[in-house]
């Protein structure tokens, strides 16, 4: 039933709505019954805002992004990953990948405020397909969420996302994943663990870090404070992951992650530096880093 009525709806007229390139606010009441309103949007990220949900919304993924591999020449996207966070008062619909025709449910009504995520080939077509569930009384049901798109994440993303392959996302970094990791990632922190605390509900490990060198952060995720005066923050990591504390210095990669910081690799420094320097004597480094 929901592919018919998504096939059936690809020649609806377009209902009211406000959009740019990154966001679409709109309202189900100006929609017709039984339509399909078609939305494109063409940002790295933003949000939808559907109230009072009727009838369905098809959101095609259509993202212009620069590869994240731009720090290495030649480098360009193998895959396009996608996560998707739902406001806390989601209700009044059901969000649905479309995937080749396929459709996989994503979020259901009244979902968990999780991240769900997935990746596709360049060349594969698909869409985000938004069905209002029946209510008799559909006043005060928002369906809303942000969206994040970005091109080919390290090969071993660790996200919050059980849409994700989990196999291989805890195991630490090869040399090869970590020389690219100071060369693409949102931050390059060295720094030693202060706590970590874990979330149960969230499935999510929290891990306070002290920073002695802030390398890259293209957001202030580490800012002074503390007794130290260091810069210190906080870096997640997927609960299964298991993360406890320890002693030393590390040097903390990852990507920003609907405005919190996610952790990719974390040698430990003086690993780093035998791996970085190894790599410098064969000329085998992808991109330039500060050594002291």
């Amino acid at each position: 039933a929901l592919r018919a009525l998504c096939l059936a709806g690809l020649g609806a007229a377009i209902g009211g709505g406000a959009a740019d390139q990154c966001s679409w606010r709109g309202s189900g009441l100006s929609q017709e019954a039984g339509s399909v309103e078609q939305l494109s949007l063409h940002c790295a990220e933003g949000s939808l805002e559907w109230l009072y949900p009727t009838g369905a919304l098809r959101l095609r993924l259509a993202p212009r992004l620069p590869p994240t591999t731009a720090a290495v020449k030649g480098g360009s996207p193998r895959h396009i990953t996608a996560c998707i966070k739902p406001t806390g008062t989601f209700r009044g619909a059901q969000l649905y990948l479309e995937r080749e025709g396929v459709l996989e449910l994503l979020l259901p009504e009244a979902p968990r405020p999780r991240a769900r995520c997935f990746s596709w080939l360049p060349q594969e077509k698909v869409a985000l397909f938004l069905q209002a569930t029946p209510h008799p009384d559909i006043s005060r049901r928002i369906a809303a969420f942000r969206y994040e798109l970005r091109g080919d994440w390290l090969a071993r993303p660790a996200l919050p996302a059980a849409s994700l392959s989990a196999e291989g996302a805890c195991r630490p970094c090869n040399d090869t994943e970590i020389l690219m990791a100071i060369c693409t990632s949102d931050f390059v922190i060295r720094g030693s663990i202060r706590s970590v605390s874990n979330d149960a509900e969230l499935q999510e490990s929290v891990i306070g870090v002290s920073a002695t060198r802030i390398h890259r952060q293209k957001f202030p995720l580490f800012q002074a404070g503390g007794r130290s005066g260091r810069p210190v923050g906080s870096i997640r990591t997927p609960l299964r992951c298991g993360v406890k504390p320890g002693p030393g210095t590390f040097l903390f990669t990852g990507w920003l992650h609907f405005g919190e910081a996610w952790l990719s690799c974390a040698p430990r420094y003086r690993d780093f530096q035998r791996i970085y320097e190894g790599a410098q004597r064969t000329r085998q480094n992808p991109c330039e880093f500060p050594m002291d």
